[in-house]
């Protein structure tokens, strides 16, 4: 009790309530937020990096999901965007998912065998790509570690254009293809 006095008095009222209270909202990409500049997304390797900031020229999405080979990602998410009527109209597309290379070439080899949609798979196997748009959740009941919200992004000349972030992390509604491109 003496060192909550003490606390309260040596600290203004206002200050010492606002240390009890966080009230600021996520900070996650937002609309005009530009795609970070990193060489730690990979493609098919180890040593084949992959930068989107450099990469994603003029339109595009990119779709980041919580696992390669999980349920929703291998079943709903990543096949409505290799179906969609507006594939092509969308620009480059890029999946992002915290694996290593060599699983999401896998993963891309199952969904889409001949890469006919085009669609270009990434490993972000430290999740940094993930960290850096403020998007990764503690997944570690589920996959044993760090893994990227689900969610979908339309880019414009290097910038996020919309952001399409499920709000429990890993559900399957907001982000969902057709939610996305049918606002191309």
């Amino acid at each position: 009790m003496f060192a909550a006095r003490r606390f309260a008095t040596n600290v203004p009222r206002v200050r010492a309530q606002a240390a009890f209270f966080h009230k600021t909202a996520p900070a996650f990409v937002q609309k005009g937020d530009a795609i970070p500049d990193l060489n730690v997304l990979v493609e098919n390797s180890p040593g084949n990096q992959v930068n989107l900031a450099k990469e994603l020229k003029g339109k595009g999405v990119i779709v980041g999901v919580p696992a390669a080979f999980s349920p929703a990602c291998s079943s709903t998410h990543v096949p409505g965007f290799i179906n969609h009527p507006k594939l092509k109209e969308a620009g480059q597309v890029f999946v992002v998912a915290v694996n290593d290379p060599f699983v999401t070439k896998a993963w891309a080899e199952s969904l889409d065998p001949n890469g006919k949609s085009g669609i270009r798979f990434l490993g972000d196997p430290t999740a940094k790509f993930s960290e850096a748009l403020d998007l990764t959740f503690d997944s570690t009941a589920i996959f044993g570690n760090i893994r990227s919200k689900r969610y979908a992004l339309l880019v414009e000349d290097g910038k996020v254009k919309e952001a399409f972030v499920e709000p429990d992390n890993a559900g399957l509604n907001v982000s969902a293809a057709e939610k996305v491109l049918d606002l191309i």
